[in-house]
């Protein structure tokens, strides 16, 4: 259990942070960024997958590149969710969701790197 807390709380700083770095991104309070990661990890579970179906031939044809809009969207509708969590535009949540996979590496390497490779 003490795993999955700390995991989550590193989810919610590294989401602070991104929100920090990227213009038209913002999150109120710690709080929000909690209830924004689980709102994320909700989307990524139930709405990603749909969605990355739907868009598959657009997918192929651009060579995967279209899975960066993909997660921007995934990231506007948990922003969409989650109050004290905004995103203003989707160039936002592009950049927002590339700057948050990033981080996301970065931790996971920093905080566990038995599990990195």
């Amino acid at each position: 259990m003490f795993p999955y807390l700390v995991h989550w709380l590193l989810a919610a700083l590294t989401l602070m942070v991104t929100a920090h770095v990227v213009p038209g991104m913002e999150v109120k309070s710690f709080v929000a960024a909690l209830l924004a990661s689980l709102v994320i990890g909700v989307v990524n579970v139930l709405v990603y997958p749909v969605i990355t179906l739907l868009t598959l031939p657009l997918t192929i044809i651009t060579f995967g590149l279209f899975l960066l809009i993909v997660n921007g969207l995934c990231l506007k509708i948990a922003a969409a969710l989650t109050p004290g969590f905004e995103i203003v535009g989707l160039l936002p949540a592009v950049i927002g969701s590339v700057v948050l996979t990033v981080l996301g590496w970065l931790v996971r390497f920093v905080f566990y790197p038995a599990t990195s490779t």
